[in-house]
């Protein structure tokens, strides 16, 4: 009964039906009872078991810890120490270099610029013509050192010691300004007249031409009555001070050219890899394999300054530069100074934080900043079309401050800006974590911009080809089959090239390339330029059935300057791509601006090519003989350097009695002298109609005795 009592107690406690056990029905009650009662006990006894076997468990754990921190007492025993005298003298030195790391910081570096301190001194002891380079770089870059050091710790001290100067300014400014422009306008003047005695008529139709941009500007700007001056003279003394120096004075020209051969130099090392992906042959595919890698390598280059922070901060530099001399705010001169450098969507990355919150004229002086540069990838292929070095640079840095005096003629500031000098501007930096990475990113970002210029080529001179197939066939129904895409862009934009200082004969071709430039883009026309620089060098006939085959040096130096831009149909939507995913909160005025930005951009490439036309002077001594007679020849007024001419009419007579007198002379110095003729003259194809030159060689030298 008790068994039955137990089971049945625990089948209920557990739950379960058990009729095996079941009892008749007076017998319940009692049976329950007795159940509750057993069960209740068991439970305590149960409970009662469970704290014991806990107790046990507990005691049992803490002997098994004891017995666990006696063995480790053990292995500490066995082993003296876990911190050794070494590790105890490392935490030393570390703690040491922690407290005293500025220190240790400066003394690294105070030894590093010893060392290079001495290896510029010795270089230059040992030459001091092969290492000027390297001490003028050095020169700049401790004036700048310094200056950023001076600026940083007594910035405040300097601007209270020209505080005076500036309330001054402040006061006086409305009458210096006038006396300056007055001063100004008497030196350009002055220095027209003088400069046209001396050169030619030529710079009168640049100045002409660089006064009618600015006034079609202002017929056609956004705001006539609004537009601020000062943004306008400064952005046009600027590109004047820049040309120059570059162009006209001989320290500058030889900096340029010297920077122009370094680059070159630079950009030949991508032949390396080239060479090696491509095989010893790649120069067979000269775009594919020879201008593209170059493309790529300066992606690479340009983005491991970027990591190292010399690009922000040259980028910063000349941004100050404009805003304190044009009187432009923060973001849009920033931008400005980084399309010098790089890409038209590339330099707004710079500011991005801020471009939601720009005005409507500084969104728009961003635009056109893009349109009338060009990036400093592209423009290692540029320089491998055999297209000049130093002009290309100095049009770069001349078509920054001619974009925002554009800019702000076309689209005047009628807003505040937020973004302003007393508000500071701070620049993104590189994402990548060391140098390595910085160039791999580099690398691998430029390969959608070599896919764009290989398909945009491929698509622009295929349909370039289709649409002059179908213009010749309908030109040839109106006995015309020479019409061409080519001669309508020429006839287009030949006004606005001849008022650029191009010669009249030239003018034809240059408005052509600028059709090329505007409608498809700068590559096409860069690649046709190449092409007429290379037929002049190898000195081909000028004419050829009364079509010019080449141009004069002069106008190739200004075609250079006005075709280096991106303002073309093309990147217009890569522009508003580009800002509206980084504002989109501005995709309104973006697309709203982005046409009148392209002819701004459009129109500051002219200004900078105006103001070489002004300042260019043709280096004819590089022409040769055969060159400049039958231009002269020609031509059908007089030529413009009468005494290269007379030299070479000169060198024409004796010539041809050298060739005369060797008639009767043996073979080998025959033929040695009919070498010399057609290395002189050209070959007997036809280049020139020598026996014609040779006739009108003497009535010209009889004219010039004359006069």
């Amino acid at each position: 009964m008790e068994l039955k009592e137990n089971k049945i107690g625990l089948s209920e406690a557990d739950g379960i039906d058990n009729f095996s056990f079941q009892m008749d029905h007076g017998y319940e009650d009692t049976i329950n009872e007795e159940g509750s009662s057993n069960h209740s006990l068991r439970n305590r006894n149960l409970q009662n078991g469970d704290n014991v076997h806990t107790i046990q468990e507990v005691a049992y754990i803490d002997i098994e810890n004891d017995q666990r921190r006696n063995k480790s007492d053990s292995i500490e025993d066995e082993k003296p120490c876990l911190k050794g005298c070494l590790e105890h003298k490392y935490d030393e030195v570390c703690g040491f270099c922690k407290k005293h790391k500025t220190t240790i910081r400066y003394v690294i570096y105070g030894i590093l610029i010893t060392a290079y301190l001495a290896v510029v001194i010795s270089a230059c002891i040992l030459n001091f013509h092969r290492a000027l380079p390297l001490f003028v770089l050095t020169i700049v870059a401790i004036f700048f050192i310094c200056w950023d050091y001076l600026m940083a710790k007594y910035e405040d001290k300097i601007s209270a010691f020209f505080a005076p100067c500036r309330q001054f300014l402040k006061r006086w400014w409305f009458c210096l300004k006038w006396l300056l422009g007055i001063v100004l306008i008497a030196a350009v003047i002055c220095w027209l007249i003088f400069d046209t005695a001396k050169q030619g008529t030529n710079q009168l139709i640049s100045f002409g031409g660089l006064v009618m941009y600015v006034l079609l500007m202002l017929i056609f700007s956004k705001y006539p009555t609004r537009v601020a001056w000062r943004p306008v003279f400064s952005g046009i003394v600027m590109q004047f001070v820049l040309g120059l120096i570059t162009l006209r004075t001989k320290a500058g020209f030889e900096v340029f050219n010297w920077l122009g051969r370094q680059i070159q130099a630079f950009l030949g090392y991508s032949d390396a890899g080239a060479e090696f992906v491509f095989g010893k042959k790649y120069v067979d595919h000269f775009f594919a394999f020879k201008v593209l890698p170059i493309v790529i390598f300066f992606s690479t280059v340009m983005s491991m300054l970027y990591h190292v922070g010399f690009m922000q901060w040259l980028i910063k530099k000349v941004g100050w530069i404009m805003q304190i001399t044009m009187g432009t705010s923060p973001v849009e001169s920033l931008v400005a100074a980084g399309n010098i450098f790089v890409g038209q969507t590339e330099s707004p990355l710079l500011v991005r934080p801020y471009l939601p919150h720009v005005t409507k004229s500084e969104l728009h002086s961003i635009m056109t900043a893009g349109f009338s540069t060009i990036a400093g990838s592209v423009l290692g292929a540029y320089i491998s079309f055999g297209i000049s070095a130093s002009h290309l640079l100095t049009a770069s840095v001349m078509s920054a401050p001619a974009s925002l005096a554009i800019s702000k003629l076309f689209w005047p500031e009628t807003e505040t800006p937020k973004v302003t000098l007393k508000s500071g501007i701070k620049m993104e930096k590189a994402d990548s974590k060391n140098l390595l990475e910085a160039a791999s990113q580099g690398a691998t970002a430029s390969i959608p911009l070599v896919a764009n210029i290989a398909v945009n080529l491929i698509a622009f001179l295929a349909l370039l080809a289709f649409v002059d197939s179908a213009l010749s066939w309908l030109g040839n129904m109106f006995d015309y089959p020479q019409l061409s895409f080519e001669v309508i862009c020429a006839y287009v934009f030949m006004p606005f090239s001849f008022m650029m200082g191009v010669d009249w004969e030239d003018s034809f071709i240059v408005g052509g390339l600028l059709g090329y430039k505007t409608f498809f883009n700068e590559f096409v026309a860069y690649e046709h330029l190449s092409e007429l620089i290379h037929k002049r060098e190898k000195g081909g006939p000028v004419y050829m059935d009364g079509v010019k085959q080449y141009m004069t040096i002069r106008s190739e130096t200004i075609a250079t300057y006005a075709l280096c831009g991106f303002a073309n149909f093309g990147s217009l939507g890569l522009v508003i791509g580009g800002l509206t995913s980084m504002a989109p909160s501005r995709k309104r005025d973006i697309a709203g601006g982005a046409f009148r930005a392209m002819i701004a951009g459009t129109v500051a490439c002219f200004m900078t090519a105006c103001i070489a036309g002004i300042l260019s002077v043709p280096v004819v001594e590089d022409v040769p003989c055969y060159i400049m007679l039958g231009n002269a020849f020609n031509s059908t007024g007089s030529p413009s350097n009468t005494t290269k001419v007379i030299r070479c009419c000169q060198d024409l007579f004796n010539s041809c009695q050298s060739a005369v007198s060797v008639s009767v002379t043996p073979p080998k110095v025959k033929k040695r002298a009919h070498l010399s003729h057609t290395l002189v003259w050209g070959s007997p194809d036809g280049r020139i109609p020598l026996n014609d030159v040779i006739s009108w060689c003497p009535s010209f030298l009889t004219l010039e005795t004359l006069k």
